[in-house]
């Protein structure tokens, strides 16, 4: 049997990549950082290593060198799974012998064909077409499904959203699952199965918080068919799943004239901010998502569209000490023109603007095909503003004023740090 050893700070990184080793075949070693790894490399000699470039207590560099000189291990290959890394280090690292990478977030396809290509061995994976994504919104957790089922991307969806409820400090999880265009038959019901039974478990959440938006039959007969999720509830309207959702709680998300509370909109009131509840997580745990921004934002770019010189310049300064490439515009219609428009790894975007608007900008991307991650920055704050931006594909939607602080909290969010 093939032995693996992960050597990575994320808890949650070793405990997938253990998981799916194992399932795949392999004997499996863990290590937390560069120094328990080097140890670990030395008792347990493996005949592959996969290790995150950017490692506390020895860097990856100081590693690959002692290895290098180690006749019992120089000869090992090893695979980088990082965050997007420069070209100068992958130049770095290539002294070494290093030829294969992986990025994260993680895609279970790629890690396969290393795994194949370093071991020389065969993996089979599930190859159902399916796009799943999860992001949160303050009080919800959106997960949308598309296409089909696919048993790999479902089980990663459980590490994203301990992600997304570390993030936001998240204490009482309000889900909403969104099944839309959905191609799935009756052989489907365990992949279903797993796909409910692993929200509920991952977010740990009461079953009256979790709705369910689709127009597939056989999802609504799987859920009434299941005694034990009697309270989750199928709609078919996305507003009427959000009223379903927030409605019980007091005042509700909106006001009599249809206004979306502030607090429903703005980002960031968790468990950090005028609570006084006790933490259950040791420091070491609450720093697991914490990961060093300019790993993930080096060779990034992101775009602010907006009309106002401050909030160009809030956001500006909130990423001023990343190696992050923002790009400011101050109309849609300068933004779409750009020659650079399909490049950008996040928007910022403005609803209220001169020549072309917000909603304008996202439907002529559609129109051209362009999928980018939007987040919305508006002082608009009615209900159907607020289902019309999620059903063009907002990722999220934050009402003006807004804070620094939230922003990059939001950056870290749409850029997925592992999964």
């Amino acid at each position: 049997m093939k032995k693996i050893l992960i050597i990575d700070d994320s808890r949650m990184i070793r405990e997938f990549l253990n998981r799916k080793l194992e399932e795949f075949g392999f004997d499996t070693d863990q290590a937390a950082n560069g120094l328990e790894g080097y140890t670990k490399l030395r008792s347990y000699e493996p005949d592959l290593i996969i290790m995150d470039y950017y490692l506390s207590r020895m860097s990856a560099v100081e590693f690959l060198t002692k290895k290098a000189g180690d006749p019992n291990s120089r000869n090992t290959p090893v695979l980088f799974a990082s965050a997007k890394i420069s070209r100068e280090v992958i130049l770095e690292l290539s002294k070494f012998g290093i030829k294969k990478f992986i990025t994260k977030p993680i895609k279970i396809d790629s890690l396969a064909k290393a795994l194949s290509e370093l071991l020389g061995v065969q993996i089979e994976l599930d190859n159902t077409p399916c796009i799943i994504d999860a992001n949160y919104n303050e009080e919800i957790l959106f997960i949308e499904v598309a296409r089909g089922l696919n048993s790999e991307k479902i089980e990663m969806l459980r590490y994203r959203l301990d992600e997304l409820i570390r993030l936001y400090s998240i204490q009482v999880p309000r889900v909403l699952l969104m099944m839309s265009g959905i191609e799935i038959s009756e052989g489907d019901s365990l992949k279903l199965r797993s796909l409910i039974d692993g929200i509920i478990s991952a977010t740990d959440l009461k079953l009256r918080n979790f709705k369910i938006l689709t127009n597939n039959d056989l999802v609504k007969e799987f859920v009434s068919s299941r005694s034990d999720i009697s309270e989750v509830e199928v709609f078919s309207s996305m507003p009427d799943a959000m009223d379903a959702l927030l409605g019980d709680r007091a005042g509700g998300y909106k006001d009599r004239d249809g206004n979306v509370h502030d607090d429903f909109l703005r980002v960031g009131r968790g468990a950090e901010e005028g609570s006084n509840g006790i933490n259950l997580r040791f420091q070491s745990e609450q720093n697991d998502t914490q990961v060093n921004f300019d790993a993930i934002a080096s060779g990034l770019k992101m775009a602010v569209v907006d009309d106002d010189p401050v909030i160009q310049e809030l956001i500006r300064m909130a990423f001023s000490k990343t190696e992050l490439d923002v790009q400011t515009f101050s109309d849609g219609e300068e933004f779409i023109n750009s020659p650079d428009v399909k490049q950008f790894d996040m928007v910022f975007l403005d609803l209220l603007m001169p020549r072309m608007d917000g909603f304008s900008v996202l439907t002529a991307l559609k129109n051209r095909e362009i999928q980018l991650p939007i987040i919305v920055l508006s002082a608009v704050n009615k209900r159907e503003t607020v289902i019309q931006a999620l059903q063009m594909g907002v990722k999220s939607y934050l009402v003006k004023p807004i804070q620094p602080d939230m922003v990059f909290k939001k950056a870290l969010e749409v850029f997925q740090l592992n999964f």
